[in-house]
């Protein structure tokens, strides 16, 4: 019903959506131009295919389970942090290497491989935020798409992120388009960041940056479509409107999801083609329908969700706990008689 309300709000019938209408795409993971057609699609019909950043097997199910539920496209994403806890916190994982958060990354994508054709649904593989200092878990995941695209003519990940959002606009864009360069025989989908996303995720605290910061211009976003499109058409831009990880108090993030048509007119007006911006909204936990719906009408493909689903984990083991309280005090003894063990 959440779903049908945001698309009711966008004057978008909720029965347009059809994932098999999409020439070439399958239950599994998907890639290439079937992942990017994917996303043209979404952006055509009006919604965004979410995104949910996991850290275990049980964390990657539920968010399959979902996705068959509602027969919907979902995207299993990892950050370079939750990486390296679904390999084992207990693995080395030394600055500038961070060979860790690569095994766990590798270890999860194949591992969707291995289970996502079972649920019935397509599913991308996306690595999350990835700053400078985090390049070598980046250059690790590429080199394990190198590796698969070798054995089996596609990469591993459907897409990845780099966030150089912290660094001169120059520099990020200059770097995206390296990488861009080393993706593209792929046809990996690059990700990339202008301007900052506030709040804290993964041990990256963006709380105090200025408030200009969590604003893009249209100059800055004209910006990265100059320098990525002569690369690939497969990028996607999460420009920021205010965004900010996390769920706060109504009235406390003031975002404006209204600049991302802007930043497409001016695109438009400079290039003469529609609509040419493929968008991400980040921190899409807590948001409004309205806001959702207008973010949805210019040109957002993917929307990001953690904390609430984060906070759906952390619920059910409380209610579980609350529920059965009385049988998990002890391996022994509980409401039916002080001997019963509890299994």
């Amino acid at each position: 019903d959440f779903y049908r309300d945001i698309h009711a709000d966008a004057g978008i019938p909720f029965a347009a959506m059809s994932w098999k209408d999409v020439p070439g795409v399958k239950a599994g993971v998907v890639t290439g131009d079937v992942a990017w057609n994917l996303y043209k699609f979404a952006k055509e019909k009006g919604f965004a295919i979410p995104a949910f950043n996991c850290t275990s097997t049980s964390t990657v199910n539920s968010v399959l389970e979902a996705g068959k539920k509602l027969d919907r496209p979902v995207t299993i994403q990892f950050s370079e942090g939750g990486s390296a806890f679904f390999s084992g916190k207990s693995l080395p994982n030394d600055k500038g290497v961070l060979q860790a958060s690569i095994l766990g990354a590798v270890a999860g994508a194949h591992y969707v491989r291995a289970v996502a054709p079972a649920y019935g649904i397509p599913v991308f593989v996306h690595s999350d935020h990835c700053a400078k200092k985090l390049l070598p878990w980046f250059d690790g995941m590429l080199q394990a798409d190198k590796d698969f695209f070798q054995a089996h003519g596609e990469p591993l990940f459907s897409s990845h992120m780099l966030d150089l959002s912290e660094e001169p606009d120059e520099e990020n864009i200059a770097i995206c388009q390296k990488y861009l360069k080393e993706m593209a025989p792929m046809k990996l989908i690059l990700e990339m960041e202008i301007g900052i996303t506030g709040g804290v995720e993964d041990g990256v605290d963006n709380s105090g940056v200025s408030k200009e910061k969590l604003y893009s211009t249209p100059e800055d976003v004209y910006a990265v479509y100059q320098g990525l499109s002569p690369i690939s058409e497969k990028f996607m831009i999460a420009a920021a409107f205010g965004n900010v990880h996390g769920v706060y108090k109504p009235g406390n993030v003031k975002l404006r999801p209204e600049l991302l048509q802007q930043f497409q007119t001016y695109c438009e007006e400079k290039t003469g083609v529609k609509k040419p911006y493929f968008f991400v909204f980040h921190g899409g936990s807590g948001s409004e329908k309205h806001e959702i719906a207008t973010a949805l009408e210019a040109g957002v493909a993917k929307m990001n969700v953690d904390t609430d689903t984060q906070w759906a984990y952390w619920e059910g083991l409380l209610n579980f706990y609350k529920k059965n309280e009385g049988y998990l005090q002890g391996q022994i003894g509980n409401p039916e008689g002080e001997d019963k063990p509890n299994k």
